[in-house]
């Protein structure tokens, strides 16, 4: 029932302590002698009640320092510790770029503060840096990365957090080290999971993305019935051999390997450096060039593009152009040709007065390709090499013209700093050249 005097006692007892602790400072004024004055008794009375107003204020505003220049070791050594990530991993890659090195990094990060603050940015900037150093296909590293977070402490606690996506800006991180994870094609493992439910809790997105990484993975993992594998052979035969074997459409095609790189030195001892040749062909491509008529030129063409991951190779193609309308053959089909789906439909099928059949389509029909290879050097001496291996298999190649259209190479394009050759003043007008041999370099009978 007195509950409310003795609050209004107790507040009254703060209210007096408040005082006393703001007098407090001019009592040693009463006390020296120049205090016995009036004046200086009055205006000790004044400066008391001031202070005694503006207590409250003065315990909420401090005074501000405005000499920018001269700061103290606190401040010198919080900027220290705002040194952009980026310039951490450039300085430990100026020594080497390997995993021991970058795990350095992350090691030195966690001992450096034990909040961890700006774990945020430091994550984002490893990240980026993870395929410079060869890391981007590595689990542990990616743990690694996971266990810079804090631990328990973006757990959301009740389910308004939860549905409110506690700490977004931490769960859109550890999003993002999941989908670098899915984009090279690395499946967590129970270390991560343990890791996401330390850091942000059983229902946070981080753990629902890690879920359907699980569930996804597993089947779509062996969907491509021709696999391309993540370490690709050095060996530049080796890599001739699967990429040529990858690009036939035929599995009866039969790689065949004409010259291996080897140095000779001839005789005023100049080392010569010999190119290696490796081809593919089918037995389909070896009948169709055996029934091509020796009047019409074949033509040797590219380099063509072949990008296997990262890496990207080149290929050479034999062919021919398409038979002239007036020369087709249309050969019947053999029913029992193949016996898992008919190669000719029949098929008489009622249309509706509605149906519109006026659209055009443009049928672009491009020549046979006899034969395909892939050599250490692009030029027309290589390639003819490879022509006069294939006259052993192939005798019809004697007795027909091959004309070399050769396109400038990744390696003899000329940069645009080059200065470009200056035009000879007195020059003999040579004849004009068709339009034709201006793609062709040259023509072997």
């Amino acid at each position: 029932m007195n509950s409310a005097p003795c609050l209004l006692r107790i507040k009254n007892v703060k209210a007096l302590t408040l005082c006393l602790r703001a007098i407090a400072p001019t009592a040693a004024l009463f006390r020296s002698p120049h205090a016995r004055s009036p004046f200086m008794h009055s205006c000790s009375v004044q400066h008391s009640l001031r202070s005694l107003h503006g207590t409250g204020a003065l315990l909420k505003i401090q005074p501000i320092d405005k000499d920018y220049g001269g700061k103290s070791g606190h401040e010198g050594d919080r900027d220290k510790s705002l040194v952009t990530h980026d310039e951490l991993f450039e300085r430990v890659a100026r020594m080497s770029r390997t995993k021991a090195t970058f795990n350095r990094v992350l090691d030195a990060f966690v001992k450096q503060d034990v909040r961890r603050r700006g774990h945020v940015e430091f994550i984002y900037a490893a990240l980026k840096k993870m395929p410079e150093f060869g890391v981007e296909r590595d689990i542990a590293v990616y743990n690694k990365l996971l266990d810079i977070f804090p631990k328990e402490v973006f757990v959301p606690r009740n389910f308004i957090q939860r549905m409110y996506n506690h700490y977004p800006r931490q769960q859109e991180c550890g999003l993002e080290v999941l989908e670098q994870m899915e984009n090279h094609g690395l499946m967590p493992n129970v270390e991560t999971k343990v890791l996401l439910v330390q850091i942000f809790g059983v229902k946070s997105h981080p753990v629902r993305k890690y879920q359907r990484l699980m569930y996804w993975f597993p089947r779509f993992k062996n969907l491509n019935p021709y696999p391309v594998p993540h370490q690709l052979s050095q060996d530049p035969i080796e890599l001739a051999r699967f990429s040529l074997s990858r690009i036939a459409a035929d599995l009866d095609a039969k790689v065949t390997v004409y010259q291996l790189p080897y140095t000779d030195v001839i005789e005023s001892g100049e080392e010569v450096s010999q190119p290696y040749i490796v081809g593919i062909q089918s037995p389909d491509q070896r009948s169709l060039l055996a029934q091509h008529c020796t009047n019409r030129p074949v033509f040797v063409e590219g380099p063509f593009p072949l990008w296997l991951r990262k890496t990207c190779i080149y290929y050479y193609v034999l062919r021919a152009d398409p038979l002239p309308p007036e020369e087709k053959v249309e050969e019947p089909f053999d029913p029992d040709r193949s016996f898992f789906y008919p190669l000719q439909l029949d098929l008489d099928l009622e249309r509706d007065m509605g149906d519109d059949d006026s659209f055009d389509v443009d049928e672009v029909e491009e020549g046979p390709v006899f034969a395909m290879c892939m050599v250490g050097r692009g030029d027309q001496a290589t390639l003819g090499q490879w022509i006069s291996a294939l006259q052993e298999t192939n005798p019809v190649l004697g007795r027909t013209a091959t004309l070399f259209r050769l396109e400038s190479g990744p390696r003899e394009l000329q940069s645009a700093a080059e200065p470009e050759p200056a035009p000879e003043t007195e020059a003999e007008p040579g004849p004009t050249e068709e339009e034709e041999p201006l793609r062709s370099h040259g023509a072997k009978q």
